[in-house]
């Protein structure tokens, strides 16, 4: 097993540089240095747009395994305090990218310094946090010629303890899609609200009808959530607003309920439009489908964790995240598990700090499982 301190080092020099979606140059430049500092006589290194793809060849291989790690980070100030906090002022590494990063090099670090059966892939995808990079990866010439047989990847989980990972056959990310509105009306002098159209008016009584779907028009079995992030309208205190625009997010547990809501906003804001008398336009930015896991391959890597190794297994829940992984477990058999990292803080909260000693268990457990298929 590769020791996981050198890993552990690198998660932090990753966290100095997290890069928004498709500008992850300084990201890709790190990548490439160390998985060119490797011996590379069984290696095949190749770039799409600011990812990276590494075929590792295998002693007798029976099919192509591939490891998905993300590697872009977000657009949040951190707040952490930590001595090798983010250098790029307003971005962060949130939602543990540099851990998904730090952890596929320890398992590649291992492919190359040992023998390893089947043929692997590491993918280091730009881009999941927004606009989303996995279905274009996906649509590749470069992942066409090199399309894995099984896929595997993981996700830090700040509510499990270190030591545990989770996951469950089926369903276990919703699917996801940004949710973007604006307004625009009539503005005016704040005294003479009759000669105008107010979008802040407007604006807010959408908000509240926009959550009567959910309540009224989503079986209340199923699952769905409207989310309205960021409201946006007007200029100045005493002048009322031309414009106005809300920022959320939609997320489902099936791709029924999603189409379902889609249908209720347009027509909600087809209301608004001639109820207030103004232009609406919607816009539903980047759309993720849902992380399917395969219930064979996953069962059997459940079983495997629980006799094969001293790491806790735990069943979960299907979760109201997004993961546009699941585009690629849409077209290829495989699955995503949790990876406890015991944080008081959650994911993209500013203030987000994993324990470092899940990089170990990461490691062993999806080594350990990649020898294990190999025998298969």
């Amino acid at each position: 097993m590769v020791e996981a301190n050198p890993f552990i080092k690198i998660r932090r020099e990753l966290h100095q540089i997290p890069e928004l979606g498709f500008k992850e140059v300084k990201t890709q430049a790190f990548l490439l240095n160390y998985i060119h500092s490797l011996p590379q006589e069984r290696l095949e290194v190749k770039t799409w747009k600011t990812g990276i793809l590494v075929k590792v060849k295998g002693t007798n291989s029976s099919k192509l395994i591939g490891y998905r790690a993300d590697i872009d980070g977000l657009p949040i100030k951190e707040e952490t305090g930590l001595p090798f906090h983010s250098l790029h002022e307003g971005t962060m590494h949130a939602c543990g990218h540099d851990f998904h990063m730090s952890i596929a090099l320890g398992v590649l670090t291992h492919a190359v310094n040992h023998s390893v059966q089947d043929d692997l892939l590491f993918i280091f995808q730009p881009a999941e946090e927004g606009p989303g990079g996995a279905l274009p990866m996906l649509q590749s010439e470069i992942m066409k010629q090199w399309k894995p047989d099984i896929i595997l990847g993981l996700h830090i989980a700040p509510e499990f303890p270190v030591g545990t990972i989770a996951t469950k056959p089926g369903l276990l990310f919703a699917n996801t899609s940004e949710l973007f509105i604006d307004l625009k009306g009539k503005g005016g002098h704040a005294a003479f609200p009759h000669h105008t159209n107010d979008m802040v008016i407007a604006a807010c009584s959408l908000v509240s009808q926009l959550q009567t779907i959910i309540s009224r028009n989503v079986d209340p079995l199923d699952s769905a959530v409207i989310t309205i992030g960021k409201i946006t309208g007007g200029t100045v205190q005493n002048v009322i607003a031309e414009n106005a625009r809300l920022e959320g997010t939609i997320r489902t547990l099936s791709a029924e309920s999603m189409a379902k809501v889609k249908e209720r906003i347009e027509a909600i804001v087809q209301g608004h439009s001639i109820g207030y008398q103004c232009e609406t336009k919607i816009d539903y930015g980047a759309m993720y489908h849902q992380v399917y896991n395969d219930e064979k391959l996953t069962n059997d890597f459940m079983e495997h964790v629980s006799k094969e190794t001293d790491v806790q297994i735990v069943t979960c829940r299907e979760a109201m995240t997004g993961e546009d992984f699941g585009y690629m477990t849409k077209e290829i058999p495989g699955f995503m598990f949790w990876l406890g990292v015991d944080s008081p803080f959650g994911l993209h909260n500013s203030k987000l700090q994993p324990n470092e000693e899940a990089i170990a268990v990461a490691m062993k457990v999806i080594t350990s499982y990649i020898s294990h298929l190999g025998n298969r």
